[in-house]
């Protein structure tokens, strides 16, 4: 179905899909977006990039119906618009992937497609109807998804699959992509892209959000700039590149290359001797793995995401219990007694940044200044006496550290879901190095994070190793990886697949690795 048949009259097929004319929206003093003005041109895929916080998703969330502006005017195909709740958007013809899936995950993939899409009160007809529209979705876009399947079941990459199928199935003509591949792998990644090409050549238009610029350099037609919630440029994607970018989104010259010292590895911080992890299904995740860490070092663990990486993290974080040895410091760790929990492990040294941050290293509804503490409450510094803390002081700490680490707004009494993805990185990331670990656990330290957060990162990480720390790094972008690891562990299947100097390998030979084809010599 085309765009024109979810209109009064007769649209403008030479206009653009999307037009935003003066768009503006503020959430009490944080103006969100700012006299925001875009076209975005029929059967193109136009990017839009920007720093966290920038105003990208707020300014998406209004086209979809989410937010209403404050000021501005929604064109679509030459036609006024008026997009009252995202209903209205689906009927004008525009679907949305969000870069938090909203799917329910104890139904199948089929259950999922037509929820709030019923043709009546029989779930029969609907559910036939779904499954062959599923099958002639799956032909047109190479988007095969078992309809059967529980979405806990499957993949992360499957599940944008479905979310797209979502989309599709709601008859959208104009797809919105909020940072799609934050959780995907890049082989996954290069499988979304080739479904988008499909789409666009089948005449869709796509909206893409992301902070990647290679992405923004491989797949877009156009890109547009938006910095503090303001359009600060568009441009041709064939006509600029990611140092111009780079330079438009931040306002400076940004390094895209990690700029670092060889590493001056010294004693020996963290050793693992057979370790095993077997999950409450009774599967075994981390079978017999073997590795160290020297002060001074990064050891960078390579793998496509459910092949033990993420298990790795918990265990030595003392999320889960583990059989082996594990020493840190030449002291062994207990794996599964009452000294096996995070605490004992900070206490120990060890800082842990959870891949997850939302999950695992936020509690959303509390404020920027309790989240900094948490895990750490206990410092006496944070003690007035038995029964209060310090709460003044965790604050201005909180304040202080903000500042430091460039938290965006540097508003410590701003609850945490209230700031974006990589924000909320930051005040992770910050918590963490503030302590002064001697070994820190890093799990996806830029996942869904800008390019200036990321380069920020990247030197706060790097210093942490010239501090003489030891620091396993855990990441799905290889890239990164290469970056900043000083050797780099490849893991597949729960195993060690082989290590490599990042000096003396490339992409192709990790990626062998990482699917479990190559042999096991290091």
């Amino acid at each position: 179905m085309s765009t024109a048949t979810h209109h009064k009259g007769q649209p403008d097929t030479a206009a653009p899909a999307i037009e935003l004319r003066g768009i503006s929206k503020a959430f009490g003093p944080v103006q969100a977006n700012k006299d925001i003005s875009i076209r975005v041109m029929p059967g193109t895929i136009h990017g839009i990039i920007g720093e966290n916080g920038a105003g990208k998703s707020t300014l998406m969330s209004i086209l979809y119906g989410f937010y209403k502006a404050d000021a501005g005017e929604i064109f679509i195909l030459g036609q006024k618009t008026a997009i009252p709740d995202s209903q209205a958007a689906i009927a004008a013809g525009i679907g949305m992937v969000f870069q938090h899936f909203k799917l329910v995950e104890n139904f199948t993939v089929l259950e999922n497609v037509i929820l709030g899409a019923e043709d009546g009160r029989l779930l029969r007809p609907s559910l036939a109807k779904a499954r062959k529209s599923l099958r002639n979705l799956a032909t047109e876009y190479g988007l095969d998804v078992d309809p059967d399947a529980v979405i806990q079941d499957i993949g992360v990459g499957m599940q944008q699959r479905v979310e797209i199928l979502k989309a599709l199935y709601r008859q959208a003509d104009i797809l919105i992509l909020d940072e799609p591949t934050g959780v995907l792998t890049p082989a996954e990644a290069d499988q979304l892209f080739r479904i988008l090409d499909r789409l666009r050549a089948e005449g869709k238009t796509i909206i893409l959000i992301t902070h990647k610029l290679r992405e923004i350099m491989e797949i877009t037609d156009t890109v547009s700039v938006m910095r503090r919630g303001e359009m600060t440029a568009t441009v041709k994607t064939a006509d600029t590149s990611p140092e111009a970018l780079a330079e438009l989104m931040v306002g400076r010259k940004v390094l895209l290359q990690v700029e670092k010292q060889p590493a001056r590895p010294g004693a020996t911080m963290l050793e693992v001797e057979n370790l095993h992890v077997t999950d409450e299904k009774g599967v075994e995740r981390l079978k017999g793995i073997s590795l160290e860490i020297k002060a001074g070092e990064i050891l960078g663990i390579a793998g496509v995401a459910g092949n033990g990486q993420s298990e790795l993290l918990e265990v030595l974080g003392g999320m889960i219990p583990g059989t082996g040895t594990i020493r840190v410091n030449g002291q062994d760790l207990d794996l599964t007694g009452k000294h096996s929990d995070g605490r004992s492990r900070r206490a120990r040294g060890i800082a842990h940044v959870p891949e997850d941050r939302q999950r695992e290293g936020l509690i959303m509804p509390y404020t920027a200044w309790e989240n900094s503490v948490f895990g750490y409450h206990n410092d006496p510094a944070y003690q007035k006496n038995m029964l209060l803390m310090n709460n003044a002081g965790i604050l201005k700490d909180a304040d202080d550290m903000m500042n430091r680490f460039d938290v965006r707004p540097p508003n410590p009494r701003l609850s945490a879901k209230n700031f974006s993805g990589g924000n909320q990185q930051k005040i992770v990331v910050a918590r963490e190095i503030e302590r002064n670990p001697d070994l820190l656990l890093v799990g996806q330290p830029t996942r869904g994070v800008d390019i200036g957060a990321i380069e920020f990162i990247h030197k706060q990480i790097i210093a942490l190793r010239d501090q003489g720390k030891a620091i396993l790094l855990v990441s799905v972008e290889l890239d990164e990886i290469l970056s900043l690891s000083d050797r780099i562990a490849v893991m597949f299947d729960g195993q060690i697949m082989g290590e490599r100097l990042p000096g003396q390998t490339n992409p192709q030979e990790l990626g062998l690795l990482m699917a479990g084809v190559a042999g096991k010599a290091a």
